[in-house]
């Protein structure tokens, strides 16, 4: 896409040059050495702790530490980000990051000057990822979701009858609600179908039991780093210090519990019950190359507000990464069928940047802590292949979308699961993605 990035923030780390001794890592669509990806795994028989995604392994951050291989800044980092979760680390800033991330791409470099005594450690360093269960990145305090997909929001206004669609303040602040950091969960994680009040247009009073419309969303997750105190707000020139990186974003949402028990203070059970997020954190510095301008707004939009307004955010504050969710059934399953897809959408959508989110929560003078979490809002693409929800892509019940398996679909059934997955591809720069973000409804 047209449009320049932070050339200052791309460095060594980012030459696609750069190859590395574990073999998986080369050419692999997700993981390869210019990506290092932070998590929190479990071997088999072990206990949590940090790691690093390399193709289609983990490197166990504390073997590596008690092998001597971090010094300085990055030894810092790196003992920060051993442990069962990754806080510590993201309370550090943005330095000892760089440090670690620095560090780990020469320790993996295929042409690294310790590749040898590197090498001859990997059945200490290395776990094969397929046989560790990964975890939460985070002890997530609080979780936020924002708004801030413009085409979902219209699509809702749409589908609600209201003219114009957009309401009155959606383009002059970014909307959000609280919603439930307890129930955040890791890709994996099954999801159980939620109880609560429904009320069709045709009935005098609501009964209560299992969700009828159960429905995904398509969000980015945004992992934030150092915080601000109390009283205090985080300038926007400022809010991009504070995000420590990214991940796919599963807002599962039970849409007739959510028409009904949202008036007047927006959405609560509907919400509250699952939210599935991809398990490895891809940090800011790996996205550095797929920096892109925000998207022009239309010439009769209204500016931002000044505490909302920076220029180089305006150039820089945008990311170009795809973005897509999957279906899998019970049916395809059995019948070998791949996942079907969905929607198709990118981040470049978001009609805010991240800063732009980060700044707002904090001006009345919210305090923000390492490790919270906020979700984008459903990312849709401007036409119907990149509606990123059953509500959207069924308008609400009244369509059916068909399946290669010969089923059709207008919300989720039990047994399905939804996958999001988001890819990073600029030319000139290895492609980098987020890893799965995997929920099946039980």
């Amino acid at each position: 896409m047209e449009g320049e990035v932070v050339s200052a923030a791309i460095d060594e780390t980012h030459d696609p040059a750069r190859g590395s001794w574990v073999p998986t890592a080369n050419g692999h669509p997700e993981f390869p050495v210019q990506n290092l990806p932070l998590g929190v795994f479990s071997p088999r028989g072990g206990q949590p702790r940090g790691g690093v995604a390399i193709g289609d392994r983990i490197l166990d951050l504390p073997a590596a530490l008690a092998a001597g291989l971090f010094s300085g800044e990055a030894e810092r980092a790196a003992k920060a980000a051993a442990g069962a979760t990754l806080n510590p680390l993201m309370a550090l800033g943005r330095n000892p990051r760089v440090a670690l991330r620095r560090r780990l791409s020469t320790l993996l470099a295929a042409d690294g000057a310790e590749r040898a005594k590197v090498e001859k450690l990997a059945p200490t360093l290395l776990h094969e990822t397929a046989s560790c269960a990964v975890h939460l990145p985070a002890a997530v305090g609080s979780y936020t979701d924002f708004f801030a997909g413009i085409h979902h929001a219209y699509n809702a206004g749409v589908r609600a009858g209201r003219q114009p669609p957009l309401t009155p303040n959606y383009k002059y602040v970014p909307v959000a609600y609280h919603s439930r950091a307890s129930s955040v969960v890791p890709s994996g994680t099954p999801v159980r179908r939620p109880n609560g009040q429904r009320k069709l247009p045709d009935q005098d009073a609501p009964d209560f039991g299992p969700c009828r419309k159960l429905d995904f969303e398509l969000e980015l997750g945004i992992w934030i780093g150092p915080g601000n105190a109390l009283g205090s707000s985080i300038p926007i020139a400022r809010a991009a210090e504070h995000v420590v990186g990214m991940c796919m974003l599963n807002d599962w949402s039970a849409r007739d519990v959510q028409r009904w028990e949202m008036q007047p203070l927006g959405p609560f059970l509907a919400k509250n019950f699952s939210t599935t997020v991809s398990p490895w954190l891809v940090t800011v510095e790996a996205l550095a190359p797929f920096r892109r301008p925000q998207r022009a707004r239309p010439a009769d939009d209204p500016k931002p507000l000044d505490y909302l307004w920076d220029d180089t955010d305006q150039r820089e504050g945008a990311f170009d990464v795809r973005i897509e969710a999957l279906i899998e059934t019970e049916a395809m399953r059995r019948k070998g069928l791949p996942p079907h897809r969905l929607a198709s959408s990118n981040l470049d959508h978001l009609y805010w940047t991240v800063a732009q989110l980060v700044t707002h929560h904090t001006c009345g003078g919210c305090n923000l802590q390492p490790g919270d979490l906020f979700g984008s809002g459903t990312i849709s693409a401007p036409d119907q292949s990149g509606w990123g929800s059953f509500a959207e892509l069924s308008d609400d019940g009244n369509a059916t979308i068909e399946l290669p398996s010969g089923e059709s679909r207008t919300f989720l059934e039990d047994g399905d699961e939804i996958v999001l997955r988001a890819r990073a591809v600029r030319d000139g720069f290895v492609s980098i993605g987020f890893g799965d973000c995997r929920g099946r409804i039980a």
